[in-house]
């Protein structure tokens, strides 16, 4: 990488998001990680690594850990959406406090904090978005799903919606939408061999490679399956 972008990345202390911080730090990329309980990424450290307390249920948490990254690095290239909660219950099943919170967690946190880093993202003209949806944005698979697919439909089109709200400035927004994946939460739904689900450095390459891509070849949607699953 000729140049040391930065990228946040919520969710950073584990899975999906662990693994893509591991994967871009790797790669040269300087890094602004978040999670509830900073004291889980002590693992990252460096002058290239930035550790911040991030609270999905904290509205303030996005403005201060997007100040913090400018203060640090002076820039914001990337970001990618992770952090997620799951609640598997159906729709007539869940409470309204915990499908409150999944919106919260799922939608309108990584919504705020799009927001807080917009003005680099367009500053970078090649500004990179990155949002870890799913295969239940895109279909309903199970009645103990429901809620949780609603969630993701919606995070679905945020990534939709701030792919065309930035496209004229260069920012490219990308749906990443994996089915089972061998993390915590995939293994705690279901008893398929973990070995036999899409690994989480699988997609940390995807993210990688969509990070840098050139503004000519944007990709809207990335549906990755470890199943036979209808149009998926």
């Amino acid at each position: 990488m000729s140049e040391q972008r930065v990228v946040m990345i919520s969710g950073a202390s584990r899975g999906i998001g662990k693994t893509i911080a591991r994967h871009l730090g790797h790669a040269g990329w300087r890094l602004s990680l978040g999670a509830r309980d900073v004291d889980t990424l002590a693992q990252f450290r460096g002058p290239s690594v930035l550790t911040a307390a991030y609270d999905a249920l904290d509205r303030q948490s996005e403005k201060a850990w997007a100040a913090a990254t400018r203060e640090r690095f002076g820039r914001i290239d990337a970001l990618i959406l992770n952090a997620g909660i799951m609640v598997p219950k159906s729709v007539v099943e869940v409470a309204d406090e915990e499908f409150d919170r999944m919106a919260e967690v799922n939608v309108n946190a990584p919504l705020r904090l799009a927001r807080a880093a917009w003005p680099d993202l367009l500053a970078s003209g090649k500004g990179r978005i990155v949002v870890v949806a799913s295969l239940s944005g895109k279909r309903v698979k199970s009645a103990s799903s429901g809620a949780y697919a609603m969630t993701k439909f919606a995070a679905l089109g945020l990534a939709h919606a701030l792919r065309h709200a930035g496209f004229e400035q260069g920012v490219r927004c990308t749906a990443l939408c994996p089915g089972f994946v061998a993390t915590d939460m995939a293994m705690s739904l279901t008893g398929q061999d973990p070995a036999s689900m899409t690994q989480p450095e699988d997609l940390a390459r995807i993210t990688a490679m969509l990070l840098d891509l050139p503004n000519t070849a944007s990709i809207a949607e990335i549906p990755v399956n470890c199943r036979l699953d209808d149009s998926f």
